[in-house]
């Protein structure tokens, strides 16, 4: 069966090639806006780790990656802004040019906590990058200065994203089916 056919796998929002396409494209004004300054990638598990692979294949500036995986309490549509952090980075960001890499914004409230968290440790500079965001689903004001996709407020699956650990294989983004 291939993978579109998967029981669960609704209708494509975000094909494969729009979204190699607006990864080169974010890819590029990341790499003019710090043009001469070294980058930490800071990629949050597990949602953003193809998203996270291909932008820094694509970045023309030097970078380092660190991950950070949280985990946000609530019904499991829904996020309470309750945050643990099961891994913490690695190496200190204080002084560092930081950009946040996450698959999806949604309420906002994961990524409100993970900003204040990290602005705590005192980076030079501290923005967010999203592949997708659902404005209809904020609880919580969040800049993120680089955006790949706006999408409706549906359950997504695809390219990182996943329902019960499925489908993150995905080579793009799609609503999941309700049958």
């Amino acid at each position: 069966m291939a993978a579109a056919e998967d029981a669960g796998v609704g209708e494509v929002l975000v094909a494969a090639d729009d979204l190699q396409r607006r990864v080169v494209e974010l890819a590029a004004e990341i790499s003019r806006d710090y043009e001469g300054r070294d980058l930490v990638l800071v990629g949050v598990l597990k949602g953003a780790v193809f998203f996270v692979a291909d932008l820094m294949r694509a970045l023309e500036v030097p970078c380092e990656l660190d991950f950070m995986a949280v985990t946000s309490y609530g019904s499991a549509t829904d996020s309470s802004g309750v945050v643990r952090i099961l891994k913490d980075l690695d190496a200190p960001i204080e002084g560092r040019h930081v950009l946040i890499v996450e698959d999806i914004v949604d309420s906002g409230l994961t990524l409100k906590y993970l900003l204040r968290n990290l602005a705590a440790r005192k980076p030079k500079t501290l923005e967010v990058c999203a592949l997708l965001t659902k404005p209809e689903r904020r609880k919580a004001q969040i800049d993120a200065k680089y955006i790949g996709f706006e999408i409706p407020n549906r359950f997504v699956i695809g390219y990182g994203l996943d329902h019960a650990e499925r489908h993150r294989n995905l080579p793009f983004v799609a609503a999941m089916s309700n049958g």
